[in-house]
């Protein structure tokens, strides 16, 4: 490379990088010391300078920050894009303050500069951005929307030069309501800036690539105007090494083990891999509590993080996480995205995640060394969890990944976006509103009977073929203006926990009302408080160190719920499938006696089983949570009105006979039936107040209904297997 340059890949035509500004090209070179770019960063450079729509695969640390940031400051540079041209949108305010000065550090070899601005920046930072907008906004969905609200900010002038938009882990937000949150906010931008804006998503491994990019263009998904090529899935080449985008094969990196307790997890962590620097993810934040507290009692250096402690508290983890070596930080799937916590050794897995992509992005932090694997060892604490473990291995070994999909009718999004956007214009034309999301369904003109509820109960006004925000969206919603309707999900409350004026976090009320004898003790940051005083108003707990007995509880508030594809894997676990990971001799003697002893009443290889043990009826599906509701909505002849199906089984009618189950099957046909929806189910949906309430319950039930995997099972035969 005499010349400075990467070298030319023998394409046989003009090096791709040619098409990069040269600025750009010489400090790749120069200042990061790269040799060449990666696969991935080098493919979209054409497409995303050609002002292309496109989603960027790979998996944590490919490189796809580089891939999205060259090529549009190239085009920022050639096209002679002025203001603020390019916003870029993370799910996480974290991640955003790990991207930042990056992101300045490439703007500024081009004499450009990125800012930071989300809702802990303080004014007199938005103040400076306002009177001098940066060329590059990192900002939240959330922040932009209140940018578009908000009275002090002028946002025709500050958002009406974006040319182009970059979602970073777009499909954590394409999978919940922030992505349809998402999709309306852009819309209206582009009734800011009077044209299309580029978008260009940033994505992990997902299962759907293709509709992920679709959903992302949002009204203009085949129909954008004057591009060169076609909306481009990018990913790294299959044989990429660490920067393929498929899964990795197992190749002893991966191993299961079998440890009975949270304890035994404990004390096998502070015995292994002394002088590594691990990461430990736990799916509850009562897990990552009370899993510190114990490592902290053997005397390892440990670090938490999850979303339950303060900005400060987590950043201090994070840091000094970074920065140390041997030690442990326990998280939540708070680091599961892509926040540099530094140079990884090893990760582990107390129990398992959900689903193969949560576990893609938590494997993939490690192994980014030179002559180093990816790594993780799952210690489960329970039979269940074990089995959950290996079905989900299981599905990873074949390569496959979750589909993304957004969640269905999102009528209480709708409502607010209608409320959002009178606020924004002041007035709204109350035949044209369904303008303002250029025709996106469901912002579109089937939000009629919304529009006219929220007109009817005074949510807004109606003059004169105009539409004001209202008295009733005033009440609920108007406080520290409108800041509750700039954020689309709920959290349950929780009560902020103060050391003397050090915020530690905040703690489930539950812990507070609780009878317990003795002394009130919290569990928070891996350490034990005990609580000096409640104030029950202003929802501030404040406490002192204590020696332990700590307790740790937050309410979980998402629908419970295995999908039906993991289900069925751990179905097939039972049958004696086996994933080609390392099984230590107590995962595999405990999966031996779960296939002996559970496995001849649960599952049978020609289809599903249905077993009476007394009065005890079951039908085992191995479906998931959400095809078992409605198989037992649909099925309401034979289904057990009381219960609350699992993954695995539904309880059916005591009383049931062969002949009144085969009546029940063929009764139903192609007709299934939503879950029935516990009313407080929908006031968790936030927003449902102002939807009318069979709407709110639709939405709901919606939500909690799987009718493909329901139908796959009514395919399959049932066999009746008696007890005694």
């Amino acid at each position: 490379m005499a010349d400075g340059r990467p070298r030319d890949r023998g394409d046989g035509g003009a090096d791709v990088l040619d098409r990069l500004d040269p600025v750009v090209l010489h400090h790749i070179v120069n200042t990061l010391g790269w040799p060449d770019l990666r696969p991935l960063q080098r493919a979209a450079i054409t497409p995303l300078m050609a002002g292309q729509d496109a989603v960027l695969l790979a998996p944590t640390a490919g490189g796809k920050t580089e891939a999205a940031c060259f090529p549009l400051l190239s085009a920022m540079t050639e096209q002679k894009w002025t203001g603020t041209s390019v916003l870029y949108l993370c799910p996480l305010k974290a991640l955003l303050n790990n991207l930042v000065g990056r992101v300045d550090t490439y703007a500024q070899w081009l004499g450009r500069r990125a800012a930071l601005w989300h809702g802990d920046t303080k004014e007199s930072v938005r103040q400076r951005l306002r009177a001098e907008a940066p060329d590059i906004l990192l900002t939240t969905p959330e922040s932009l929307e209140a940018m578009l609200i908000g009275v002090k900010t002028d946002h025709a002038r500050l958002l009406g030069s974006v040319r182009a938009v970059v979602v970073d882990e777009v499909h954590a937000f394409a999978g919940d309501d922030r992505g349809w949150h998402l999709l309306a906010v852009l819309e209206r931008l582009e009734r800011v800036t009077g044209q299309a804006i580029q978008r260009v998503g940033l994505s992990a491994t997902v299962g759907n690539p293709d509709q992920l990019l679709r959903w992302l263009q949002g009204s203009g998904a085949g129909s954008r105007t004057g591009q060169v090529v076609a909306p481009a899935v990018l990913s790294p080449p299959a044989g990429g090494g660490h920067d393929d985008a498929a899964p990795p094969r197992p190749a002893g990196e991966v191993e299961l083990d079998y440890v009975g307790s949270l304890d035994n997890a404990a004390k096998l962590i502070a015995a292994l891999h002394r002088g590594e620097k691990r990461l430990v993810f736990c799916d509850s934040r009562r897990q990552v509590e009370e899993l510190g507290a114990a490592l902290r009692a053997r005397e390892v250096t440990v670090f938490l993080s999850h979303a339950s402690l303060s900005v400060d508290e987590r950043t201090r983890s994070e840091q000094a996480f970074a920065e140390a070596r041997d030690c442990v930080i326990v998280s939540t799937s708070t680091l599961e995205l892509g926040i540099d916590v530094g140079d990884l050794d090893r990760v582990i897995q107390i129990d398992s995640p959900a689903s193969v992509a949560s576990f893609l992005q938590r494997i993939g932090r490690t192994g980014r060394r030179a002559g180093t694997l990816r790594n993780c060892l799952f210690l489960t604490t329970s039979k269940d969890t074990l089995l959950q473990a290996a079905g989900l291995l299981l599905l990873w070994s074949r390569g496959w990944v979750e589909p993304v999909v957004p969640p269905p009718e999102p009528r209480h999004l709708v409502a607010q976006q209608l409320l959002a956007v009178t606020l924004q214009q002041h007035k709204l034309g109350d035949r044209l509103w369904d303008r303002q999301w250029n025709g996106l369904a469901p912002f579109d003109r089937s939000a009629a009977p919304i529009v006219r509820h929220l007109a009817d109960e005074g949510f807004l006004d109606s003059d004169g073929g105009m539409l004001f925000v209202g008295p009733e969206a005033e009440r609920r919603f108007g406080k520290r203006h409108f800041i509750e309707l700039t954020a689309s999900f709920t959290a349950p409350p929780q009560f902020t926990v103060l050391s003397g004026r050090t915020e530690i976090g905040r703690t489930d009320p539950s812990v507070l009302t609780e009878e317990r004898p003795g002394p009130r003790r919290l569990l928070l940051g891996g350490r034990s408080w005990q609580v000096t005083y409640i104030d029950w108003l202003r929802k501030r707990v404040f406490v002192e160190p204590a020696d332990g007995g700590g307790v740790a509880k937050w309410m979980n508030g998402g629908v419970a719920g295995l999908s039906y594809a993991l289900t069925r894997a751990m179905r097939e676990v039972l049958l004696g499938a086996d994933p080609p990971v390392l099984l230590t001799r107590r995962a595999q003697a405990r999966l031996a006696e779960q296939r002996e002893t559970d496995a001849p009443g649960t599952v049978h290889s020609g289809g599903t089983l249905i077993t009476r043990v007394g009065a005890d009826v079951r039908w085992w599906t191995w479906a998931g949570y959400r095809a078992n509701a409605t198989l037992a909505a649909t099925l309401q002849a034979v289904a057990d009105p009381v219960q609350r199906p699992t993954d695995s089984w539904l309880r059916l009618r005591e009383d049931l006979t062969p002949a009144a189950w085969h009546a029940a099957r063929e009764s139903v046909g192609e007709n299934l039936v939503l879950p029935a929806v516990d009313p407080r189910a929908v006031r968790g949906l936030k927003f449902s107040t102002a939807l009318p309430e069979r709407l709110a319950v639709a939405t709901v039930a919606a939500r909690l209904a799987d009718f493909e995997g329901a139908r796959s099972v009514l395919g399959e035969s049932a066999r009746l297997q008696h007890d005694g």
